[in-house]
């Protein structure tokens, strides 16, 4: 593979998501298997010595027991932060301090308060801080960004988005003291698509927080409704306790409408070249149900398209031309951080405040 001047890097975190273990889920490492001429991993920070050990034998790579030390190695570019979301915040401190680049996964701190401060930290430092929303990816995210952009569906004025199944989780992410809770797991990836879609600043949050099938004191089941100053409502909900899930997108417009699950889309919508007729409404009894109704041919289109595989590992691509060609990052710390007020707008009020900050 051609050089190109690869970005070396430290994961912290060698868990489900920053580990190379074939039992966890294999996010990080997996991902830049084929990147090596882009990244170099040439560090590896855990408390469990055999997650270090694991990550010796298959990198050769410097082992590390504390970010300390980590992040004070010279020869590391980019720190990659995949602790537990408690401890993100510390964690993105010491690596800034110590002038590197930061990569920090999701959700970048526990609360609004901490996020703040988080992004005093990033502006004062040498070093720039990326933030990991791998899902802005999704293939269904970007195809719907994309029909709406056609102006197909008419004036879109309400989203549906969801994540839902049935699980008796029983990790930490189901205990709050380490920011566990589905507000903080899949809520910045929705949350985040959520006001791309909105197209508009928020006007009002409302929110409601359960605990349904999970063990721990963390909620489970999470339901938002942000509306947009433009009118526009995106109704969203992730959920542990629904044992038949509905579709994970459903876009209502003025001239049609599309839904969204896994990789179907489908979509029906009136033929852009038909105009509709003018009506007046009249105050007068129709009579008939039919008459309630002015009688117009309106000619419906009908597709459905399979959509391709999610390519998310795509981020570190983005990743790359930013730190080494100075290219924009897709993903802004400004945007993470209005990500971090709503998560906290919807705690309000709750037994479900974190109290990991």
């Amino acid at each position: 593979m051609t050089e190109l001047n690869p970005i070396r890097v430290g994961i912290v975190g060698l868990g489900r998501a920053g580990g190379i273990d074939p039992s966890s889920w294999k996010m990080h490492c997996s991902e830049l298997q084929g990147r090596e001429g882009k990244f170099r991993i040439v560090a590896a920070c855990d408390v469990i010595p055999q997650r270090r050990a694991q990550m010796v034998e298959r990198y050769g790579c410097r082992p590390y027991a504390r970010i300390e030390d980590l992040a004070a190695d010279p020869n590391v570019d980019l720190v990659d932060i995949a602790t537990r979301s408690c401890d993100h915040l510390s964690h993105a401190l010491i690596a800034l301090r110590a002038g590197k680049h930061v990569f920090l996964e999701k959700p970048i701190t526990v609360d609004y308060a901490q996020a703040i401060k988080l992004r005093s930290a990033a502006a004062r430092a040498k070093g720039r801080l990326f933030i990991r929303h791998n899902r802005r990816f999704e293939s269904a995210f970007v195809r719907i960004r994309d029909i709406i952009a056609t102006g197909v569906l008419g004036d879109v004025f309400e989203i549906k988005l969801r994540r839902n199944g049935f699980q008796r989780r029983a990790d930490w992410q189901t205990i709050l003291s380490f920011g566990g809770g589905q507000l903080l797991n899949w809520g910045p990836h929705i949350i985040d698509h959520a006001l791309r879609l909105l197209e508009s600043p928020v006007a009002d949050v409302w929110g409601d927080l359960k605990r349904v099938a999970a063990v721990g004191d963390a909620e489970d089941q999470v339901r938002i409704l942000l509306r947009g100053k433009n009118g526009r409502v995106v109704d969203l909900e992730i959920s542990g306790g629904a044992a038949l899930p509905e579709p994970e997108y459903m876009v209502l417009g003025s001239r049609g409408a599309l839904t969204c699950s896994g990789a179907d889309l489908r979509m029906r919508y009136i033929d852009p070249a038909q105009k509709l007729l003018r009506f007046r409404a009249r105050a007068a009894t129709p009579g008939t149900a039919a008459a309630a109704v002015p009688p117009e041919n309106l000619q419906w289109v009908e597709k459905a398209e399979c959509l391709a595989p999610d390519d998310l590992a795509v981020i570190w691509d983005h990743l790359y031309e930013a730190i080494r060609n100075g290219k924009r990052f897709p993903i802004t710390l400004e945007e993470s951080v209005e990500v971090m007020r709503v998560i906290s707008e919807v705690r309000k009020g709750t037994p479900f405040r974190s109290r990991g900050s």
